[in-house]
């Protein structure tokens, strides 16, 4: 684990019980997890995805996760929603308004991911990855600000890398996995990072969070490498952990940061916070653990 100086997260007065959620792609993954973890605190939980129908490889659907919110403790919006469409994202963004009053934290996690160098990038992938992961943020954001503006703790959060990424003169972080794909990925973290200046004197928090390492999830298991970047993985519940405890912050001080999970969950409970629980395969060593394919 890298070193780091350990920071504080001031802790909101408000609660997410009653409070709504809008998360972009959360009907499985770490859109999924941080949608069950705030259902536990009771807050409402909008799940604004396209899966409706089982998927041979991917497990859940905008239902199944509703479901599984209410069971947690909290109440759900399954709502059908292309975030590379702006009249869905508006229709989406109106129908969680009309359901729970308001929303009160976005979080933007849908994103489509593929591996190529340029030469072989299909331009429909690339398209689809600049659509879905830098215009989607964009384009859930700007509706969701105005309902933001009204709560009383709002938050932004975006899954996606570290600014420094994008400028770290020791690893070329473009090149080494795939240029499109970190272009669309930091271009989520770029327009986080314009809000959280923009929206700085409305009292709304933008954050982005992103993993150390790997994260067992359907892409890894079908995309990045399988099995065994499975074993040397950690559980989605880390993100899920490090995302509840920054929307919880108090949100005009809880801004313009980029998050790591591990420095989050350590820097709240302490330095002896036992990371070990996060493995997928128990015993493990933090040194076993595959990084990040941007970190």
């Amino acid at each position: 684990m890298a070193n780091f100086e350990p920071f504080t997260i001031v802790k909101s007065k408000e609660s997410l019980k009653g409070k709504t959620l809008f998360i972009t792609g959360a009907s499985r993954g770490i859109g999924y997890e941080i949608g069950l973890r705030a259902a536990k605190e009771g807050a409402n939980i909008v799940i604004a995805a396209k899966t409706t129908e089982p998927h041979p490889k991917l497990e859940g659907t905008i239902y199944t996760a509703a479901a599984d919110m209410v069971k947690a403790g909290g109440k759900a919006l399954a709502v059908v929603c292309d975030v590379r469409d702006e009249k869905s994202v508006a229709a989406a963004v109106a129908k969680a308004v009309e359901t729970f009053g308001g929303i009160d934290v976005l979080v933007n996690n849908a994103s489509a991911i593929y591996q190529s160098s340029v030469e072989e990038t299909d331009m429909k992938h690339y398209d689809l990855s600049m659509s879905i992961n830098t215009r989607g943020t964009f384009l859930c954001s700007k509706y969701c600000i105005p309902h933001l503006r009204k709560a009383k703790n709002p938050h932004i959060l975006t899954i996606s890398p570290p600014l420094q990424a994008a400028t770290d003169l020791k690893v070329n972080w473009f090149a080494r996995y795939c240029t499109g794909y970190v272009f669309s990925k930091l271009g989520m973290t770029f327009v986080t990072h314009g809000l959280s200046e923009e929206l700085r004197e409305d009292g709304i928090a933008c954050n982005t969070l992103w993993p150390r390492t790997m994260v067992g999830t359907a892409v890894v298991q079908n995309l990045l490498g399988g099995e065994d970047s499975m074993q040397k993985s950690r559980s989605p519940l880390i993100m899920s952990d490090a995302a509840f405890e920054i929307i919880t912050g108090e949100s005009k001080t809880t801004t313009g940061n980029f998050f790591i999970d591990d420095e989050v969950l350590l820097s709240v409970h302490g330095q002896q916070f036992d990371m070990g629980q996060y493995r997928l395969v128990k015993g493990a060593k933090e040194t076993d653990l595959y990084p990040d394919i941007i970190m």
